[in-house]
């Protein structure tokens, strides 16, 4: 259970622009057919390229995920890296197609409820966590940490933010005749990015006095943080469950490569360019924008749209 009560005031506007987006996340991983079994038969993404040992998957032509395969080990449990990433889809009816896709499959899912977002967790098989979500902000809101809990429903009660969805009313989304579809729609986009720190205070200060996100929540007795623009639940989560050891994870594991913000302009990107120079993070020059990374080593690659 959260103790919401234990937080610390994080809130703050965002310096990014909100035109800022999340791009690409690439992921290492075994094989291929392993992959593909979850990422497009469960998750629903479509194979867009295939090049050397790269597979481009994404929706409606958009590329959202890379797979790095040649992976010579699953993901390490308690290291640094990605927790979940989680695509975004259009329609509640979505969020069903896609966990009717896990059931025929029997793969594992968790349906839970977070209030703002209704979201389905599964991993792949090598332990690459996925978040699959329908964001529904008018049912209510992220609360104040003075009010003692999670969010806040429309009519004004508490919701702890972890209930578990009703399967059986989602699945009737579809219809008494649903037409099962093998892929998510157009609009399916990257939503957030959650990644393993080993300090949440050092994590907010990166994410958003440094890169710039807007201040969200920070739950020091349950370990995570989170940050935004204009949306909830968050752009880019953070987490300590990994423990306050946690290292990289070792050379060959599949895990976490790096993930890419999409920033409008030059002048957003020279601005942030020099909140990491005067951190004193790592920054180098890439094709169409700069790469760096976090204070725990999570690669990041800002790039201009």
């Amino acid at each position: 259970m959260i103790d919401a009560r234990i937080q610390t005031d994080v809130r703050s506007a965002p310096i990014l622009p909100l035109t800022t987006k999340l791009g690409p996340v690439h992921i290492a991983v075994t094989e291929k057919a392993k992959a593909l079994a979850i990422w497009r038969d469960v998750v629903g993404l479509e194979l867009i390229a295939e090049t050397g040992n790269l597979l481009t998957l994404g929706a409606g032509g958009k590329p959202l995920i890379v797979l790095e395969t040649g992976a010579t080990r699953p993901s390490v449990p308690r290291t640094i890296g990605l927790y979940h990433v989680a695509i975004h889809v259009p329609t509640r009816p979505d969020l069903a197609q896609m966990a009717v896709r896990a059931l025929q499959r029997q793969v594992q899912i968790s349906p839970t409820d977070h209030l703002v977002s209704e979201a389905i967790y599964l991993w792949d098989l090598d332990h690459n966590g996925i978040e699959i979500t329908f964001e529904t902000p008018w049912r209510g809101t992220l609360a104040d940490p003075k009010l003692g809990h999670y969010a806040v429903t429309t009519e004004g009660k508490p919701h702890s933010g972890r209930e578990p969805i009703d399967l059986d009313g989602l699945l009737d989304e579809l219809g008494d005749k649903p037409v099962l579809v093998p892929s998510m729609p157009a609009g399916t986009r990257i939503g957030h990015v959650h990644v393993h720190v080993n300090d949440l205070h050092m994590a907010m200060d990166f994410y958003r006095d440094v890169i710039g996100f807007a201040g969200y929540l920070l739950i020091t007795s349950f370990g995570m943080g989170d940050v935004g623009l204009d949306y909830a639940p968050h752009a880019i989560a953070f987490n300590i469950w990994s423990g306050e050891n946690a290292a990289l994870p070792p050379a060959g594991a599949a895990g976490l490569r790096w993930f890419t913000i999409v920033l409008p302009d030059t002048a957003t990107l020279e601005g942030v360019r020099a909140r990491l120079t005067a951190a004193k993070a790592p920054v180098s020059n890439i094709d169409g924008g700069i790469e760096t990374q976090d204070p725990f080593g999570n690669r990041i690659k800002l790039l201009v749209a």
